[in-house]
């Protein structure tokens, strides 16, 4: 009785061990603002947020540039290799920054599918996440200049409140990052893109809020 219980006790450490030591995965799906530089550049806000969170976490980028979250948008992040690469990372913690290139007028004609289309991508998503998996869907940065057809007016007064509908309806917990850059106008070169002191400012509010 004593060899089984200290069989039991045996492996019960080892599992705590293993599970100590796997890192918690955090997958980053996003547009250009999300790729950055280059999904593997260090200057890529999800790879910065790697450096705040440090070796307990392991942050993946699976950012697409122009990609939209509307499956009837122009370049649908549906449509991308990274998409199956978001299921078979099985992460821990999914932050979605779609949006920004939904705005576009092109795209936003489809607008009355936005909320069904991001709840089922967080639903597809969710099936390879654990039980107790996070997801995140973040308020997209401001632009300060309408660009690239991305249009301003349409993300605050009209794109805001469907991601407050979906964040509640699908349970997921909201990141706002139109608020730490709201002052910043200053890093966006273009009105849209972030700098690198831009992207810091994105991976210590993501970073805040999962931690």
């Amino acid at each position: 009785m004593k060899k089984i219980l200290l069989s039991f006790l045996l492996l019960f450490c080892m599992l705590t061990i293993a599970s100590a030591q796997s890192p918690i995965k955090v997958a980053c799906v996003g547009n250009s603002i999300t790729q950055g530089p280059g999904r593997d550049h260090p200057d890529s806000w999800p790879l910065l947020m790697q450096n705040v969170l440090g070796d307990e976490y392991l942050v993946k980028n699976f950012g697409v540039s122009g990609r939209t979250l509307l499956k009837n948008g122009d370049y649908p992040y549906w449509d991308e290799p990274q998409f199956q690469e978001v299921l078979d990372f099985k992460a821990d913690i999914l932050v979605i920054k779609l949006g920004t290139n939904d705005s576009k007028p092109q795209n936003w004609k489809y607008k009355d599918e936005f909320v069904q289309d991001y709840i089922d991508m967080i639903t597809i998503f969710r099936e390879t996440m654990p039980d107790d998996g996070e997801v995140y869907v973040c308020i997209p940065v401001p632009v300060f200049k309408d660009n690239f057809g991305i249009t301003e007016s349409v993300m605050v007064d009209e794109m805001r409140p469907m991601l407050k509908e979906i964040a509640k309806a699908t349970n997921s917990k909201m990141i706002n990052l139109y608020k730490p850059l709201k002052n910043h106008g200053d890093l966006f070169a273009d009105g849209v893109h972030p700098n690198k002191e831009g992207n810091q400012l994105m991976a210590e509010a993501v970073a805040k809020k999962i931690k």
